[in-house]
């Protein structure tokens, strides 16, 4: 059996973009670490958040719980503040991810794979699918932390299939799903691209069908945060099978065409 580590930006993303996978390694038998490069402190607060409770803390105890129902062996924490979205003054802290040297978080991380030796490493594509600057930040962390690990782990990106997401989208719109939410994954980010990779550039496509209600307990825990996680929750089973049953990687150095497969 193998060791698998997933880098992740805030608390709640590995839900949205890895879990499918997570859960099947773990299932599979592999050994699963999550590494979170943030404590997520400018998600939404909770309307129930205790008086002597940080946003932090609340985001952090939803990680370990989805962890534990994932069957995550370990969840590690880089230590930086989230750097909030493009363009916000908090992109300025002194603490937050983006103003982190990157051989300083680099450094981090290297520490953690010394620590637990993967054999695949799990970061984001080069604009971190949709230009947030953690996670832009966090794809180049996990390169350079890629290059000085000794052994050196396989690695890959994961990514959304801007394609497959488009064609989800013009079906929906043909058989008269009302566009409620503006959404298009051909229109600009956060970093003006648009989302995720075209389907031509991703390795390897990884079917997570069997997954899909484990995810969906997975993503509940992360429940502060109810913009990014509610509405998913609230679709019928079928569509949310339809979005979150496989999931897009790039394998660096890698030059193949997509293919339907596995890390191993």
């Amino acid at each position: 059996m193998a060791t698998i580590m997933f880098v992740h930006a805030h608390p709640d993303d590995e839900g949205t973009l890895t879990a499918g996978s997570m859960i099947r390694a773990a299932e599979e038998g592999h050994r699963v670490i999550v590494v979170f490069a943030t404590h997520g402190e400018h998600g939404e607060v909770p309307d129930d958040l205790a008086p002597d409770e940080t946003l932090a803390q609340r985001r952090m105890a939803e990680a370990q719980r989805a962890a534990e129902l994932a069957g995550i062996a370990a969840v590690h924490w880089l230590g930086y503040r989230d750097s909030g979205m493009a363009g916000w003054e908090q992109n300025q802290h002194p603490h937050c991810l983006l103003q982190a040297p990157a051989e300083e978080a680099a450094g981090r991380l290297l520490d953690l794979i010394a620590q637990e030796q993967p054999d695949v490493l799990v970061g984001y594509d080069w604009h971190g699918n949709y230009g947030h600057p953690d996670h832009v930040r966090v794809h180049q962390v996990v390169r350079r932390a890629a290059e000085l690990a000794e052994p050196r782990p396989r690695l890959f990106e994961a990514t959304m299939n801007r394609d497959r997401l488009r064609r989800q989208y013009e079906s929906a719109r043909a058989s008269g799903v009302p566009d409620t939410d503006g959404f298009n994954p051909d229109q600009p980010m956060n970093d003006g691209n648009p989302l995720g990779t075209p389907e031509a550039e991703i390795n390897l496509q990884v079917d997570v069908s069997g997954q899909v209600a484990r995810r969906r307990e997975v993503m509940a825990c992360h429940a502060s945060q109810v913009t990014d996680i509610q509405g998913w929750l609230e679709l019928p089973l079928e569509a949310y099978a339809a979005v979150f049953d496989t999931e897009h990687y790039l394998e660096v150095g890698s030059s193949d065409p997509m293919r339907p497969g596995w890390f191993f």
